[in-house]
């Protein structure tokens, strides 16, 4: 069990600097008591895709000057805006000032007040599109809730008091405002009848939209939490209550939660009541922890945490994760229906007869997480009576590295949504190996629930790429799709599901890395069961009709559109488009599909969210055949300080040719012949290619909102920066050309393209521009500084895998293993260039990080190879922290090293003779006489040889 006291964040710090000693520091951990806030960050409400984190308006500021103060402490004493304590009070003054000690701090006021601001509620629709929920969330949580005993098993993390997964975020109300025929919303009703401090999760409507379900729970002391408890609320009136009359029937989320089967009764995961306390950890062990190989079985797998690790484990997790599923009536009937299981998921049939029932049983595993165990999916009736074993299928493993590799056996089985009761699935036939070459490679099936006597299952479609889901809407019409990351095949078949003598033909062939030719999504219409279907459109009762939701990418951003598209003749006609001059605007969801039927062009509503670059989301209704519009919220600009920032989307060339694009911005009332070049911070992360023309193409949009998480870069705006966000930094490897055999000298290339744009702009000083990343980002960082050292004053790398070789079964986009593909992996490797590494670096990493090959060994690791080369370093561990960062505390900590990193190394560095531009030109100069291309250390050896297989990857900004 964790101490309910709080560990301050661990600091090491090595340097050149003549004041420092050449050995690490390590400064004593102290403790310290923190008051328990209740408050959480967003989850995204399965009903609602809510796209940004806004906060209410706040006091404007301005800007004195556009360069940040030299200092080096902005830390400030006592209680933080939410509650969180900045710093100890018992400290001294220097301890406060110095950058050696552990306390938490802050940063300046400029960054602290935007990451402080309350955020705006998440909004979830009713079925009949009638009402809209205001989901209420506070801020960032402080640190102890992130601090409560957790139990990490099987790749999951369960808050075991709560029987749920842990850190999970919550909502603090219910606001239910009706939506009127003009667009305007009713005044708000409140949902209430259930105890102050609640926190809320897993809202959902039921199918007639008469009733909400949600669960609650509360904090019963400063570190632990209830269990959770379903209610129910009548949304006529807003009175919620308990869904159980009894108090010992608890909720178990570990894996579903619960269902509507129908419009008066859930389908419930419960803690079973006879289970008795959690199992003790024997004091001896009953013997050796053993994984043998005998049977000389290949299997590679990826650098997963938090995995099985003893027989005590495995019992553990059955504990948590058993689930006894309950059926309860909004009048109080209650009925438990088949036996306590570890049971996955719950999906009723869209007819509400029978129950899709997915459970994981032993044999269990130590070295996969959960999601490979063996799996058991069967066939009930809605009251729980058992019919047919769907499949059974043994322990995963072995699915091998390479991409699109899958499962073998049945896998994606779910129900025809425009069915009453019809199963489909697909099949490997390549015994789910990516690199065995079969045709065909996967096969789709349907059968109907209770097949008769003698009947097989039906043949849909087979497909020779990897199949990728089906887009349902009825028996003439459904579109299949299939995809290979390899060459980035991605098809799209039109099928008609009842008439075997229509053929399946090919609607779509592209390259996915080709987002100028994608011709949008099918927009879905909800059905009176509450399931999702493509929708029809109607035009002058001519030709089949569907509705494309595309993003419009093109080479000036992307201008996201709306088509009428004929599913026969593939005719189509541009019925909305966003206007491409002042804003971007989405296509959100159809507001007109009440009814189950085909939809007339003439009756159309959509919902649509609008922004700019100076004016934050807001959501419109779009009603045919007049395009009549009607703003439906009003949310107040979350960071008014800087609505007047400037933002460009900027094109620049790589020495290759390859067509490179970066987001720009820069202060408000920012003039660059007045106020000259200012500190910059370079902020990306890479992708993988496979052609430089689709490397090349333009994404996103110049008008999108500049939207700042807590741990964006864009918060140095108000520090006087300017910030290139997301500058492209395509790794390509064409044809049978690996990317990552030459991704070394291409990541150099493309930053040094960057930072050539923003100088001859005027707006980067030359010598003072810091580069910054997170995870696959923080790599970045660390190469950069070991083989660019001339570009970039200093870098942020946070969250990062800086040693390839701890991660010999793939790592990102590539699934050659380290025997395979050595000198990559190795060159590749900051780790390995820890020695070339001059520039100071700042590294932060969570001390519970569980992603996938971002261990915190990785971190510290590096730090050591940097101390033992002498390197000016910093590595800061979080307390409690994972992947990304979540508490108060931790935030603000973060802020403030990344601006003390950034004043002191960035900002306060005295100008220098060399130009930049003028070294990057020089480079260009003798590598274009050479006829050759700029390698990793900036000389011209020859390309790397050699294949790798890679995904597409959208370049990121990765701004949070």
């Amino acid at each position: 069990m964790r101490e309910e006291t709080m560990l301050a964040h661990k600091v090491y710090l090595f340097s050149l600097l003549p004041s420092l000693s050449h050995s690490p520091i390590k400064t004593q951990i102290l403790s310290l008591n923190h008051q328990a806030l209740r408050s959480f960050t967003l989850v995204r409400h399965p009903g609602f895709p809510f796209r940004r984190r806004p906060a209410t308006a706040m006091k404007g500021m301005k800007f004195s000057t556009y360069v940040g103060a030299s200092s080096v402490s902005a830390s400030e004493n006592g209680v933080g805006t939410n509650g969180s304590v900045g710093s100890l009070s018992g400290a001294t003054q220097e301890e406060e000032n110095s950058p050696l000690g552990n306390l938490y701090r802050v940063p300046p006021p400029e960054i602290r007040q935007i990451v402080d601001a309350p955020p705006l509620p998440a909004l979830s629709f009713s079925p009949q599109r009638d009402k809209i929920l205001f989901l209420k969330r506070r801020a960032l949580p402080p640190l102890s809730e992130l601090a409560r005993p957790e139990e990490k098993l099987a790749g999951m993390r369960i808050d075991g008091k709560c029987n749920t997964r842990s850190r999970m975020s919550f909502y603090t109300g219910i606001g239910i405002h009706e939506l009127m025929g003009d667009g305007t919303l009713g005044p708000e009703k409140e949902v209430h009848g259930f105890p102050t401090g609640a926190k809320i999760n897993f809202v959902s409507w039921s199918l007639d939209g008469q009733h909400l379900s949600f669960s609650i729970r509360f904090d019963e002391d400063e570190n632990t939490s209830s269990r959770l408890r379903v209610w129910v609320a009548d949304v006529e009136t807003g009175r919620a209550r308990p869904l159980f009359q009894s108090p010992d029937v608890y909720l178990n989320a570990i894996f579903d939660n619960y269902v509507w089967v129908d419009n008066s009764t859930l389908l419930v995961c419960t803690i079973p009541i006879s289970r008795g306390e959690p199992p003790k950890k024997p004091l001896v062990p009953f013997g050796p922890k053993i994984q043998s190989n005998e049977e000389k079985s290949v299997v590679q797998v990826r650098t997963y945490q938090d995995l099985l690790k003893d027989a005590y484990d495995e019992d553990l997790f059955d504990y948590y994760a058993t689930t006894q599923l309950v059926l309860a009536s909004l009048d109080g009937s209650v009925k438990a229906i088949g036996p306590p299981a570890v049971y996955t998921s719950i999906d009723p049939s869209p007819d509400h007869k029978y129950l899709l029932v997915a459970s994981i049983h032993r044999p269990y595993s130590f070295i996969v997480p959960c999601g490979r165990f063996p799996k058991r999916v069967e066939l009930w009736t809605t009251d729980g009576k058992f019919i047919r074993e769907i499949c059974d299928l043994p322990l995963a493993e072995d699915i091998p590295i390479a991409f699109n590799s899958v499962r073998k056996g049945k896998r994606s089985i779910g129900w025809r949504p425009d069915q009453p009761s019809t199963l489909y699935w697909a099949e490997t036939q390549d015994g789910g190996d990516a690199k065995v070459e079969v045709s065909p490679r996967d096969i789709v099936y349907t059968e109907p629930a209770e097949p008769s006597d003698g009947e097989t299952p039906e043949i849909l479609h087979q497909l020779d790429l990897r199949y990728g889901g089906i887009s349902w809407c009825d028996d003439s019409l459904a579109l299949v799709y299939e995809s290979w990351y390899k060459t980035r095949r991605t098809r799209t078949w039109v099928i008609s599901p009842g008439n075997k003598e229509v053929n399946p033909r090919i609607l779509f062939d592209r390259s996915s890395e080709d987002v100028y030719s994608d011709p949008g999504s099918p927009m879905l219409r909800r059905t009176s069961a509450g399931t999702y279907v493509i929708a029809k459109i109607k035009k002058n009762d001519e030709g089949t009709f569907i509705l494309l939701n595309g993003s419009g990418a093109t080479p000036e951003g992307n201008i996201p559109f709306l088509d009428l598209f004929d599913i026969n003749t593939g005719d189509k006609e541009r019925i909305w488009q966003s206007d491409k001059q002042k804003y971007y605007e989405t296509v959100i969801a159809l507001m007109s599909d009440q009814h189950d039927c085909d939809l007339h062009i003439d009756q159309l509503k959509i919902l649509t969210s609008k922004e700019s670059k100076t004016e934050n989301p807001q959501y419109y209704l779009v009603s045919w055949p007049d395009k009549r519009v009607h703003q439906i919220t009003h949310f107040p600009h979350p960071y008014p300080q800087l609505a007047d920032l400037q933002k460009e989307l900027i094109k620049y060339q790589r020495m290759d040719g390859v067509q490179l694009t970066a987001t720009l911005y820069l202060p408000p009332n920012y003039d660059p012949s007045k106020d000259g070049p200012l500190p910059c911070l370079f902020w990306s992360y890479p992708g993988e290619f496979k052609s430089k023309d689709a490397a090349g193409q333009v994404r996103g949009s110049p008008n999108e909102f500049a939207g700042i998480g807590p741990t964006s870069a864009l918060l140095w705006l108000a520090r006087g920066f300017a910030i290139l966000s997301g500058p492209t930094i395509p790794i390509i490897g064409e044809g049978d050309e690996e990317a990552n055999d030459r991704y070394v000298e291409q990541l150099v290339a493309s930053a040094e393209a960057a930072v050539k744009e923003v100088v001859q702009r005027g707006v980067a000083h030359p010598s003072k521009i810091a580069v910054g990343g997170h995870s696959y980002g923080a790599f970045m960082t660390a190469n950069l500084l070991a083989h660019a050292p001339h570009l970039f004053s200093c870098g942020i790398a946070r969250s990062g895998a800086y040693n390839r070789t701890l991660t010999p079964f793939g790592f990102q986009n590539e699934d050659r293993t380290l025997w395979e593909a050595t000198s990559t992996y190795v060159e590749m490797s900051p780790f390995m260039s820890a020695n070339k590494i001059k520039k100071p670096i700042l590294l932060i990493h969570g001390e519970e990080d569980n992603n996938p090959g971002t261990l915190t060994m990785q971190s510290d690791r590096f730090f050591n190879a940097l101390k033992g080369h002498g390197a000016l370093s910093r590595l800061v561990v979080l307390p409690f922290e994972s992947h990304g960062y979540n508490a108060r505390e931790s935030i603000m900590h973060v802020l403030w090293e990344t601006d003390r990193w950034l004043q002191t190394y960035c900002v306060s560095l005295s100008d220098k003779t060399t130009e930049v531009v003028s070294e990057i030109d020089e480079k260009e100069t003798q590598n274009d006489s050479q006829g050759k291309v700029l390698s990793a250390s900036g000389g011209g050896e020859s390309d790397k040889e050699g294949a790798e297989q890679v995904i597409f990857s959208s370049p990121r900004a990765s701004l949070w």
